[in-house]
């Protein structure tokens, strides 16, 4: 949490978690986000902290939560949307955030169930493809390169040491979103709580959006994957280059 925010924190006015209703709002609309939900209703569950820490031990944070009661309260979310993709973190969460590698675990229960006519209240939906987000090697190899040269200190010299990243061909969906980058840092900017905009990332981000966060990547955990695009983002503008064999679409093949 940034300094300056934290008197919020659950070890002083506990009011975290009220500031970041707000701060979600903002990003939302910096990205033009007009249906977002809070799962179970704002204040079901709380942050989790990281392992080992206090916020992670309260019987009421997402991480102690029951696995089919959260689950549950996104099969709500989902037959009332009926979606065709759903997106979230990878079994890891990313780099290991237990609320993280807890969003993936609900999500993954929920697509099982949303398609289980046995299941809760509701008409059965089937979810027709099932995402992770990730980063290829590569791009955080180009990404070291860029802080690097920027003289921003800290990234590991072999981006193999990290606790994060795939492998190039483990990548399915790579996703132009260069136009998009000036939106992405709004919404980030919003995260006030979360996010130091003095610090030298960010500073890089805001220089050089296109090359530090301006394309997305996925790999297709379910689901029938899509025609490659033939087409893709270039490994000298930040994306992995050729062979161009991924989607460029989360929707591609979907009839």
């Amino acid at each position: 949490m940034v300094p300056d925010l934290a008197h919020l924190a659950a070890d002083r006015e506990d009011r975290l978690g009220e500031h970041r209703i707000g701060e979600l709002e903002a990003a939302c609309k910096a990205l033009g986000v007009v249906d977002h939900r809070f799962l179970g209703g704002p204040g079901r569950w709380r942050d989790s902290g990281m392992m080992d820490t206090p916020s992670n031990e309260n019987p009421r944070c997402l991480w102690r939560a029951d696995l089919d009661e959260a689950a549950g309260e996104l099969v709500k979310i989902i037959r009332e949307v009926r979606p065709q993709v759903l997106v979230t973190y990878d079994e890891n969460g990313f780099y290991g955030h237990p609320d993280h590698i807890q969003a993936y675990r609900v999500s993954w229960r929920a697509f099982e169930l949303a398609a289980d006519p046995s299941f809760g209240e509701g008409e059965p939906w089937k979810i027709a493809k099932f995402y992770f987000t990730t980063m290829p090697k590569s791009s955080l190899r180009h990404l070291a390169d860029v802080m690097r040269e920027a003289g921003v200190e800290g990234f590991p010299e072999n981006v193999e040491d990290l606790p994060f990243g795939a492998p190039d061909q483990a990548v399915t969906t790579e996703i132009d979103a260069r136009p998009h980058a000036p939106a992405k840092l709004d919404a980030l900017r919003a995260h006030r709580s979360q996010v130091n905009l003095d610090d030298p990332w960010f500073k890089i981000a805001e220089r050089r959006g296109e090359d530090a966060m301006g394309v997305e990547y996925y790999i297709l955990a379910a689901g029938e994957r899509g025609p490659g695009a033939g087409r893709g983002v270039p490994a000298e503008a930040g994306g992995i280059g050729e062979p161009y064999d991924r989607e460029d679409d989360l929707f591609a093949g979907i009839g």
